[in-house]
């Protein structure tokens, strides 16, 4: 159907008088800042002179995750696989905005898994489908950012990796129902991405093992980035001021709304009458 597989539409509220603020489409923004706290993520967690990144599902998403991780790391190659050979081979068309003097290479998903230092999952696999690989032997310090397990049961990457690697997830809570972290126990998991910030210095020595990022999505992070939007649009003068909720002159009254309209066209009779 030609639409984007995540639907949204995001509003923000005054909190003093709950009065509607804003309201933006979700669509662009949910995948700048899965792209966005994909990189932070990455940062932390990868090896500093990571060079390769792969991308496993190559949509819209893929594109804020290069964008994301492109401007943390000094990548040289990116790495492509998707069940649909149109979107692996147009990504490259689709990145050309990024300005970035990086080689593209379609290949398979063993080549890519085997070969990467950064790794990105971002596939609309269904439930009950995954992993997307098994069995395959990767750098030793391998980061994946796991983005596209947002559902019970959909799962993209090996049961046997996540038990060897360090995995971070981004809502903890969230993540055990719908993340990657949903086939772990509790004590497996020791931080999410809050305190992985927070005690940077005490996970520096992760950057040489391997680990993961479940990024399941959410909603504080669209609060935080439309926030962030509205500041800019008033900057740069952009966007559009309208009235959505009613004012009316009387508070105490309802209807006041009709009266006001029964009065204009009154007056507007009245001018006709007049000639």
């Amino acid at each position: 159907f030609q639409l984007p597989t995540i639907l949204s539409t995001i509003s923000t509220y005054d909190t003093q008088t709950g009065h509607l603020s804003g309201v933006m489409d979700g669509v662009f923004v949910t995948a700048l800042r899965t792209g966005a706290a994909a990189a932070v993520a990455t940062k932390l967690m990868a090896h500093p002179d990571s060079k390769v990144l792969g991308l496993i599902g190559c949509g819209a998403q893929a594109v804020t995750q290069l964008h994301g991780i492109s401007r943390v790391f000094d990548l040289e190659e990116v790495l492509l696989y998707d069940v649909d050979p149109s979107a692996m081979y147009s990504l490259q068309d689709r990145c050309s905005v990024l300005d970035l003097d990086i080689k593209f290479t379609s290949t398979n998903i063993a080549h890519l898994v085997q070969s990467a230092d950064i790794i990105t999952t971002a596939t609309s696999i269904e439930v009950g489908e995954g992993p997307l690989f098994k069995n395959l032997s990767t750098k030793p310090h391998l980061h994946i950012n796991g983005v596209g397990a947002d559902f019970p049961g959909k799962v993209e990457l090996p049961l046997d990796f996540l038990n060897q690697s360090f995995v971070c997830p981004d809502f903890r809570d969230q993540a055990f129902i719908e993340g990657e972290c949903q086939r772990l126990k509790p004590e497996q998991v020791s931080t999410d991405i809050i305190g992985l910030i927070a005690d940077a210095n005490k996970y520096e020595y992760l950057q040489e093992q391997r680990t993961v990022y479940d990024s399941t999505g959410w909603a504080l992070q669209d609060h935080v980035v439309m926030e962030l939007f509205m500041e800019y649009a008033k900057t740069l003068g952009v966007g559009q001021y309208i009235q959505i909720e009613n004012a009316p002159a009387d508070a105490k009254n309802p209807y006041s709304f009709a009266e006001e309209n029964v009065s204009k066209k009154m007056v507007q009779l009245a001018a006709l009458a007049n000639g």
